[in-house]
């Protein structure tokens, strides 16, 4: 027997409707988990090898019946973010990182008034300064400000609002 007897067929070129059926399942599968930005979407399709036409065509039909929707997928993400006591700036670079428009961001930020930073802050630094009575002051205040610090609240914000809550601990 020759050698190229036992070579392997290549692969039968599949169908774009095949192509499309395994995509959508991807998609769903995905959306599945969690909600999801078009371009996180784009990616997952682009990992598994799924063809740039055909995703762009599951991506098209996702928007058009509402599955994909990254106007309220901003949204939902801002208001998670507000409700974790997470500052503006970490939102914007969450939403960012998961190919959200400028314009989409800046919407779905609208909706919290200019001291929603400072009331986060505040109400995350009382929450845990309840925990650190025994702690002298400078102790508390490296502690609460190193916090605060990690979810990306300003400077300004941090020391406006550590005076606030060590005066008050004190």
């Amino acid at each position: 027997m020759s050698q190229d007897q036992f070579e392997p067929e290549p692969p039968a070129e599949v169908d774009f409707e095949t192509q499309l059926s395994v995509a959508r399942e991807i998609a769903l599968r995905q959306l599945t988990t969690r909600a999801r930005s078009r371009e996180e979407l784009r990616k997952a399709l682009a990992k598994r090898n799924v063809p740039e036409a055909v995703a762009l065509a599951v991506l098209e039909r996702f928007s058009e019946v509402g599955l994909l929707d990254d106007k309220s997928f901003a949204q939902s993400v801002a208001t998670s973010g507000r409700n974790r006591l997470r500052s503006r700036r970490v939102i914007v670079q969450d939403l960012r990182g998961k190919g959200v428009a400028e314009d989409e961001i800046e919407t779905a930020l609208e909706q919290f008034p200019a001291e929603a930073d400072y009331d986060s802050a505040l109400a995350l630094a009382t929450k845990k300064a309840r925990t650190m009575t025994g702690l002298d002051r400078q102790t508390a205040y490296r502690r609460l400000g190193g916090m605060l610090a990690r979810r990306g609240f300003s400077g300004e914000v941090v020391a406006r609002v550590l005076r606030e809550v060590l005066d008050e601990l004190a």
